[in-house]
């Protein structure tokens, strides 16, 4: 278990339908409780630096390890080797539509101990990328009151027919029951889902988020950066982690715009 300065660290263990999941957790800060869940190429510094942010911001971060070293920089190695491994992971659905991967009911065991030592209204979540959509089925746990989704990429639409394709570009990454359920908590305790990406970024593609608003209407609340050719702010079409990989903290730029978003719904609904 490596360390990280200023962080505690704990392993975590939870078992659901016989399958036994441990990860370990770096936990930081005070204040009401936000999951934060990294995606490819895993917990890098860029991740560590919007953890800071939101410990900054009055908040307690739990950020549980899926795979690699803590800390280190992104590499494109790396994020290869890692894709490789996930797509047979037992824990991770990479390619799967509609379905819940198992991960997520050992995050919200987790969400259920964070509330548990922080306290307060509930907790909040942001996945990014692979874990991108993964804050809508934790809406299972009840503390789960804050979820915000970023870039979400799976299921990975690179198989099959080009018709295939773009249907799969509209698919979600957890079950109907699952999705259900979220939309019901929206509905009757009026809970909000925030969301952002880039506008042209392929592996988080626009449809899955025009899914979401047709689903959750008023309830899901996007913010979507224009990386169009010609953009006013020079965002390569390519652009995608939001808040990590691609983030700028300069003022007036539109990830800090999104990052002063992201402070004020956490600030909003957990303080």
């Amino acid at each position: 278990m490596k360390s990280l300065p200023g962080y505690e660290s704990f392993p975590f263990e939870h078992t659901s339908n016989d399958l036994r999941i441990e990860h370990t957790v770096y936990r930081a800060g005070n204040g009401p409780a936000i999951i934060i869940m990294h995606e490819l190429p895993g917990m890098v510094k860029e991740t560590l630096e919007l953890a800071k942010r939101l410990q900054t911001a009055g908040f307690t971060t739990y950020l549980p390890l899926f795979f690699g070293p803590p800390g280190r920089s992104a590499s494109i190695p790396s994020m290869l080797g890692y894709t490789v491994r996930l797509c047979i992971s037992r824990e991770f659905y990479m390619l799967k539509k509609n379905k819940t991967s198992p991960i997520v009911d050992w995050l919200r065991a987790l969400c259920r101990l964070a509330h548990e030592e922080c306290g307060g209204k509930g907790v909040g979540a942001i996945g990014m990328c692979l874990t991108g959509s993964f804050a809508i089925p934790l809406m299972l746990e009840p503390s789960m009151i804050a979820p915000v989704i970023s870039q979400p990429s799976l299921p990975g639409c690179v198989f099959g027919s080009r018709q295939s394709r773009e249907a799969c570009k509209r698919s979600l990454d957890f079950s109907p029951d699952d999705l259900e359920h979220a939309k019901h908590r929206c509905a009757t305790e009026g809970l909000k889902i925030r969301g952002f990406k880039f506008s042209h970024d392929i592996i988080a593609p626009q449809q899955r988020f025009e899914r979401l608003k047709q689903e959750f209407g008023e309830s899901f609340v996007p913010f979507v950066i224009d990386s169009g050719p010609e953009n006013p702010h020079g965002y390569n079409t390519a652009s995608h982690a939001v808040f990590t990989v691609h983030y700028s903290h300069k003022e007036g730029t539109p990830t800090r715009e999104a990052m002063d978003r992201l402070l004020d719904f956490y600030s909003k609904r957990l303080k």
